[in-house]
């Protein structure tokens, strides 16, 4: 089994959080509000501890898959790390948002948004994978 580097993995997973919050925040965040449909009411109710807490450990579940599979392939390069993750947030993520905003008839713009983040994340945990592990 190959050695994973738990520094690696937290940081990717902290890349993913804070570019979560720039993209649902400054850049996205205002469309994606009118986009998604939920009110100001039901974007405040529940616990942000929960949301934002469970939002880091699912990260971190995507980051630790993520620098699994990149190990699988022996010592990987940069290269290597950015192309595989780009195409798991670009073919397996965004295709899969895909094909559930289709049949849910949400607009392409929220699709754009919910999508290009992800594209974007994995990239950027596979940037962090490839230079800290």
């Amino acid at each position: 089994m190959p050695m994973l580097s738990w520094l690696g993995v937290f940081a990717a997973a902290l890349s993913g959080f804070l570019i979560g919050a720039i993209w649902y925040g400054p850049l996205f965040g205002r469309a994606w509000h009118k986009k998604s449909g939920l009110s100001n009411e039901a974007l405040r109710s529940g616990s942000n501890t929960i949301v934002f807490g469970t939002t880091f450990v699912l990260n971190l579940m995507a980051a630790l898959f993520l620098s699994h599979s990149l190990a699988m392939a022996g010592p990987p390069s940069l290269r290597y790390c950015i192309q595989i993750a780009f195409g798991i947030g670009l073919f397996f993520v965004g295709t899969s948002f895909g094909v559930t905003y289709l049949f849910s008839r949400k607009p392409l713009s929220l699709f754009l948004i919910d999508a290009g983040y992800w594209v974007v994340a994995y990239t950027v945990m596979g940037v962090v994978l490839g230079v800290i592990g």
